[in-house]
């Protein structure tokens, strides 16, 4: 283990927090509050533990798997850990465990919120805790690989471990090229809600966080009812929004590259990631067509709620935890579905998904055809079969996680329902579930104990589980 290239990787990235503590700091001074003092105080503290861990490159620098599976999950915690001390210094969320539950809920772009009166919290508060969607949406390390090269070519491992999906390539062959290229679609994209939101007439600050949350697929709102109080043409773009970042941005750079819409709908994952929403709004508009007001009321929160939970966003413009048990189960499930990979959101994933399936339709194949030779295809392509028992240990690993943490958070009492959908609902980095932690409700009953549970579940899911479990492997931490 290099503990030198983790601490300098790690204090380049308290640099890079330093740098996004500005810009609350900035929203406070603009509205008149003392908060702007809380942030600057923080973003210094930031630099100099950053310029403490990263004064000199170390002289045998290298970052390999085990060296970037550390420095991502704790690089993770340790943003968080930071990025909460905001909320603390302001007396808005007092109490650590709070604290740093919301802001690990903000980072990982889970909007799971222990706040019953959001409305509460300043206009600095409230815009750094969505802009931490924002920046955990793509990631922060993509974001430091983009604009801090001095890190190295082996970069590709930290990249690796903080992107979602079965597997992680570069779009280009430079890797700060792959990283710049994606976080100029991201920021084009967010322009263009943050746009989009003004044209309908939503004030400059609304418009701004509410973006936030929509590109990086986290839900914190800030007010109380999330979206159900917004115009229901601010609530169409929003779960369009939603819909677009919830796609894998290979879509978007085949278009860059002047590809046709055509030929880039031939990604597989985005064809069945889109058949999945139209599938579900129209099975629940069915379903719960006596609980909306008329059928443009029945489309539009339909439509908005399987496009908030399936992208794993979390907003909401009604309260589904109503609907009846058929809509729920559905939404349950796209809550373990999830977005595409190489999206800003969470869950199992489509492709991999569509991979299970496929390996389950061969090995079903194999037994009536044993001497029958073929393999798992995905655009064309004949998929890696160590990606296929990849996607499988995933899978395996995700119940076991799943189980556990249940598990481990019944300990309370609380109901079987209450339970499961709130790990889901983390694990999946989606927010709301059902029953006492339903899209009206939070998580703030739950004790210590179990709100640190969730936030394992938040980190985990965010970093596709192994980073974060391997941290309590003693192997990780040799040196040799």
């Amino acid at each position: 283990m290099n503990y030198a290239s983790i601490f300098f990787i790690l204090g380049r990235l308290l640099e890079v927090e330093a740098i996004f503590l500005a810009m609350p700091a900035l929203v406070s001074l603009i509205y008149g509050e003392m908060d702007c003092l809380a942030f600057l105080a923080v973003a210094v503290l930031c630099v100099g533990t950053g310029l403490l861990f990263s004064r000199r490159r170390p002289e045998k620098f290298a970052i390999y798997a085990r060296e970037g599976f550390v420095t991502v999950s704790l690089g993770w915690i340790v943003i968080s850990a930071l990025g909460a001390l905001p909320f603390m210094i302001t007396r808005d969320i007092p109490v650590f465990t709070d604290a740093f539950f919301e802001t690990v809920s903000g980072f990982t772009t889970t909007g799971a919120s222990i706040l019953s009166d959001v409305e509460s919290l300043s206009k600095g508060c409230l815009f750094w805790r969505s802009l931490t969607h924002w920046i955990g949406g793509m990631g922060i390390f993509v974001f430091m690989i983009a604009i801090l090269p001095a890190t190295g070519s082996q970069n590709m491992h930290l990249l690796q471990t903080e992107s979602p999906g079965p597997e992680v390539g570069k779009l280009v062959p430079r890797l700060r090229d792959t990283a710049m290229i994606l976080y100029k679609i991201y920021f084009a994209m967010t322009l263009i809600v943050i746009i989009a939101l003004l044209l309908t007439g939503m004030p400059l600050f609304d418009s701004l966080t509410l973006a936030f949350g929509t590109a990086g697929t986290g839900g914190f709102a800030i007010r109380g009812d999330s979206i159900a109080s917004y115009s229901a043409l601010q609530q169409v773009v929003i779960a369009f929004g939603m819909l677009m970042f919830g796609v894998n941005f290979n879509f978007y750079y085949f278009l860059t590259l002047g590809k046709s819409v055509k030929e880039a709908f031939r990604l597989e994952e985005v064809r069945a990631y889109l058949a999945i929403v139209g599938v579900s709004t129209l099975l629940i508009v069915v379903n719960s067509w006596k609980h909306f007001s008329s059928a443009f009321d029945a489309l539009n929160k339909s439509f908005f709620q399987v496009s908030s939970i399936i992208t794993t966003t979390g907003y909401g413009t009604a309260d589904f935890d109503q609907w009846p048990t058929f809509s729920k189960i559905i939404l349950v499930g796209l809550m373990a579905v999830g977005a595409c990979a190489g999206s800003t959101g969470g869950g199992i994933k489509v492709s991999r998904i569509q991979i299970l399936f496929k390996a389950y339709r061969r090995e079903m194949n194999h037994f009536i055809h044993p001497r029958l030779v073929r393999g798992v295809r995905m655009n064309g392509k004949i998929v890696k079969e160590e990606t296929v028992s990849g996607v499988k240990g995933f899978l395996a690993t995700y119940v076991m996680v799943l189980f556990v943490s249940v598990l481990l958070i019944s300990i309370e009492g609380e109901d079987i329902v209450t339970n499961l959908t709130a790990v889901m609902a983390t694990i999946g980095n989606i927010g709301p579930g059902l029953s006492r932690v339903g899209p009206s409700l939070n998580y703030g009953f739950f004790s210590h104990f179990s709100k640190f549970v969730l936030i394992f579940d938040m980190l985990a899911g965010r970093l596709e589980l192994y980073p974060m479990l391997l941290l309590f492997s003693p192997a990780t931490w040799r040196r040799k």
